[in-house]
């Protein structure tokens, strides 16, 4: 920093103001018909809850009813294929002791899985802005804003969560930066607008004390970090004792607006009865297959004559629970669509004999059509 520097510090101008709150202040935003009055701050994003219109009303005493499926059994040929097929898939060398173990016995078991999937959106709106630079301004000029959950979207495939944020048609307007007052420029809170701070070295003084002299007095010298001003240069402002302001950017106006978020959201309720404490459930995650049962429609009922009758008290129980959970009373949320599934599975535990040492064969299908596919656990087990 050399003389001439020395000389443009400290120059204090009172025409740039100081930083002002980074939210509009109550007041600041204007009123949009079918939209909440703006409160200033941060206040965050305002839910909305659908109009009676759009919420499905559910029927009472509606259920649905299951046609009868026919569970294919797990064979000795079926589950020695699978066997094969695992063993490949995890063993390079020969699968000569797969092809020729022993089969004890066979106990097929067959087993239920049920799904409901509840499809939901939900619109909320928030205040956001951005610096003014000539674009185009789609304000209340052009017409009335529509409220929340008529402005037009659309709509993503279904049981996919996605987000959307979209601009309130005609809820836009420009106004002078309440961060800047509309200067573009905000005082410096570091050095208070003046470009410089005192030095941290010297606090000030100019000189510095760096030992003891003659006769055991302390040495004061010119601090070498400011050469003996007592000030330097800010380093936040560079000297200029002013920023540019953060939100305007420089522009001195900014363009308010509505946006609008879309969420739209799966919930999934599933359930296996837990009769096989042996076998872990997150098995169940690897199988494919086609459900033989699929009910969709907006809004779907539950189960009643099934044989299982577990399936039919957890179909009762998520029916009940979503339709409850996603009404407006509970949630500012409206369902979509909903469907529910079901798989079949036949089980075949059954012990087989390989080395002379009884081990536990776990393979399964689903139903219908052919089996595709099995998944193989083997346990120890001892007789």
């Amino acid at each position: 920093m050399n003389e001439k520097d020395d000389e443009q510090l400290g120059a204090f101008d009172p025409n740039i103001p100081e930083e002002g709150p980074s939210a509009p202040p109550p007041g600041w935003l204007d009123c949009v018909t079918g939209y909440d009055e703006p409160k200033g701050g941060d206040t965050g994003d305002q839910l909305y809850p659908p109009p009676p219109a759009y919420n499905p009303q559910p029927e009472n005493d509606r259920n649905a009813s299951v046609p009868n499926v026919r569970v294919p059994q797990v064979s000795e040929s079926v589950a020695r294929e699978a066997l094969l097929k695992f063993v490949g898939s995890k063993w390079s060398k020969s699968s000569k002791p797969a092809r020729n173990l022993t089969f004890k016995e066979l106990q097929p078991i067959t087993m239920y899985r049920y799904r409901l999937e509840t499809y939901t959106e939900s619109r909320s709106s928030a205040w956001e802005m951005e610096p003014f630079t000539g674009q185009v301004v789609d304000g209340p000029q052009y017409g009335m804003s529509p409220p929340p959950w008529d402005v037009p979207v659309q709509q993503p495939q279904r049981y996919i969560d996605v987000i959307l944020k979209v601009r309130v048609p005609h809820s836009s307007f420009v106004k002078t930066c309440h961060r800047c007052h509309g200067c573009g420029r905000t005082r410096c809170t570091h050095c208070a607008g003046r470009g410089n701070r005192r030095c941290p070295f010297c606090h000030g003084h100019g000189r510095r004390t760096t030992g003891h002299g003659r006769n055991n007095r302390a040495g004061n010298n010119r601090c070498s970090s400011c050469q003996g001003r007592g000030r330097k240069r800010c380093t936040f402002c560079h000297g200029h004792g002013h920023k540019t302001c953060p939100t305007c950017q420089g522009n001195r106006n900014l363009m308010h607006f509505i946006q609008l978020t879309i969420t739209w959201k799966n919930h999934v309720f599933e359930f296996v009865p837990d009769r096989l404490p042996e076998f872990p459930l997150k098995k169940f995650e690897k199988v494919s297959g086609d459900a033989f049962f699929i009910d969709e429609s907006i809004l779907v009922y539950p189960i009643v004559g099934f044989p299982d009758q577990e399936i039919c008290d957890a179909s009762r129980k998520a029916s009940q629970e979503h339709h409850s959970k996603f009404s407006p009373q509970q949630v500012p949320c409206r369902i979509l669509q909903q469907v529910s599934y079901l798989w079949a599975y036949s089980w075949c535990p059954g012990p087989i004999l390989i080395l002379q040492q009884v081990s536990y064969l776990w393979a399964y299908s689903w139903c219908p059509g052919p089996i595709a596919g099995v998944l193989i656990q083997f346990s120890s087990y001892n007789r």
